[in-house]
């Protein structure tokens, strides 16, 4: 009896059709349908875009979180407003100091635009992963949603005291990187297959 062979991706797993992978799934070990993989691709491309229209806007400043007058390009600075206003949790002073410095604001946009093009191209996303969740876990040190009251007594606001949206965002990030979800509807296979980045794997 011929055994039909199926295709294998790059962790060495069988991707299958999703209804065979639903019945078959224990069997061949398969753990990524096709839909699956489609699915996380317009994940990983959204969340991309999350990441590149936030530089965008604080970089020319469409009106949306950013007005014009505030725009980097016009001198505004992108860590000032967001850093500056930070009124609890243990950081405050920390981040009140790195609010608007020059090497801050570098650091918060390069990111965002890495980030972006990254997950938007399906390239380096083991890289964009680690950056990305740094980010957002010093967004959510900078928030702080443990604390129910700011520093000067107020209401904090917070709606959940530890998986608020900035741990979301990174677990979306790993997730990708883990699936290799820039391998559908991106350049992850062709990026893989670079020299330097077969020397680097830990640019994948």
């Amino acid at each position: 009896m011929a055994i039909r062979q199926e295709p294998v991706g790059l962790t060495g797993s069988t991707q299958l059709p999703a209804a065979r992978a639903a019945e078959t799934a224990s069997a061949h070990g398969a753990v990524m349908t096709t839909a699956a993989a489609k699915f996380l691709a317009v994940v990983r491309a959204a969340t991309g875009f999350v990441f590149l229209w936030a530089f965008l806007d604080k970089t020319f400043g469409f009106g949306y979180a950013t007005p014009s007058a505030k725009a980097w390009i016009n001198g505004g600075s992108p860590t000032k407003g967001f850093l500056s206003n930070v009124a609890v949790g243990p950081f405050e002073s920390t981040f009140h100091s790195w609010a608007g410095t020059a090497w801050a604001d570098w650091l918060f946009m390069l990111g965002l635009l890495g980030i972006g093009v990254a997950l938007l191209l399906g390239v380096a996303l083991r890289a964009a992963a680690v950056s990305g969740t740094l980010m957002m876990l010093l967004m959510w040190a900078a928030e702080w949603p443990l604390a129910k009251h700011t520093s000067a007594g107020a209401p904090s606001m917070s709606t959940n005291p530890i998986a608020d949206y900035h741990i979301v965002y990174a677990l979306v990030l790993i997730a990708v990187a883990l699936t290799y979800a820039g391998n559908t509807w991106g350049l992850g296979k062709l990026w893989a297959k670079l020299p330097f980045v077969q020397r680097n794997r830990w640019l994948l």
